[in-house]
């Protein structure tokens, strides 16, 4: 991938450590200019760290720059893409990366974790294209890069949890969840202007996998596998749909866990009854709807197996 990103800036939140760095690096390896959001907050989001971004662009050089405020707020994610625009010329990648985890279980709900991780992991990412949007908007109308803009990629880095649920992640789930429904709509919203939607679930060693603690044996091998999974592919797979080659794909959900690159199916309807009213109903969803109903089952039981690396 050499060279396949020369001119191109990228902004990269969640960029200082784990997924986001080997993005980063990836991205910057490429040839582009990377501004790195990130503040050095735990995983829980409390305190911060604003050396862990600066220390990885001053190693980049020139190209890279930080960005160490939280993201989670209009005015912030406004900021990042200001810098991007004003240190580097332009902004054509941006990387949704950034999240936290405060797990309960929903008997035991906590309010002030649910609005602190989906204001991280939701709002942040829908903050930072609302500002990134219209600057990529205008690059195309002004043909940056070349005729016609083909440089406009937004990738939202999401998490099987989303997709099957785990014990105890209502509020990780449900923002992850939701940042999938946000990429449909930006591919939709952009897709007059030739930028690009995706979303990539991971699967790698990060302090998202090492926090977890397993309520079966199922989900105690998946920890133990997934520790053994390194963050280059995932990194890999987003310089592509970064790259030229992915001009055209837009709107899809895949995955990573190493060398293997999932495409995940997307909600649409698996079955359909005529209801015959209130008497029969419940025979004729019985008959027709029953056979499709999908088990009840996690995401670390699902990706238990072992992974090819």
């Amino acid at each position: 991938m050499s060279g396949s990103l020369e001119g191109r800036v990228a902004l990269v939140t969640g960029g200082g450590r784990g997924i986001g760095r080997a993005i980063v690096e990836t991205l910057h390896a490429a040839g582009a200019a990377v501004v790195i959001a990130d503040n050095g907050t735990a995983i829980d989001g409390t305190g911060a760290d604003p050396t862990v971004a600066r220390g990885l662009a001053e190693s980049l050089g020139a190209s890279a720059s930080a960005f160490t405020e939280s993201i989670a707020s209009p005015s912030a994610a406004a900021a990042a893409v200001a810098q991007a625009v004003e240190r580097f010329g332009g902004l054509d990648i941006v990387v949704n990366n950034a999240a936290i985890l405060r797990d309960h279980f929903i008997f035991k709900a906590d309010p002030l974790a649910w609005e602190a991780v989906i204001r991280n992991n939701l709002d942040a990412p829908y903050h930072v294209l609302a500002a990134a949007t219209p600057v990529m908007r205008e690059q195309a109308k002004a043909e940056r890069g070349g005729k016609p803009y083909r440089w406009g990629r937004i990738v939202n880095i999401v998490s099987s949890a989303g997709l099957y649920g785990n014990y105890g992640q209502a509020a990780y789930a449900s923002a992850k969840a939701g940042l999938v429904g946000l990429t449909r709509v930006v591919a939709l919203d952009m897709q007059r202007s030739l930028v690009t939607c995706n979303a990539v679930a991971p699967f790698a060693a990060t302090r998202v996998t090492e926090g977890i603690k397993p309520a079966n044996p199922e989900q105690a091998a998946y920890k133990e596998r997934a520790l053994k999974v390194p963050a280059r592919p995932v990194a890999e797979l987003v310089a592509w749909l970064a790259g030229p080659e992915a001009a055209e794909v837009s709107g899809q959900l895949f995955g990573v866990r190493g060398r293997e690159v999932f495409l995940f199916s997307q909600p649409r309807p698996a079955a359909r009854v005529l209801s015959p009213g209130a008497d029969g109903l419940g025979a004729a969803i019985a008959r027709e709807l029953a056979p499709h109903y999908v088990a009840l089952g996690t995401d670390l039981e699902a990706f238990s197996g072992e992974p090819v690396v």
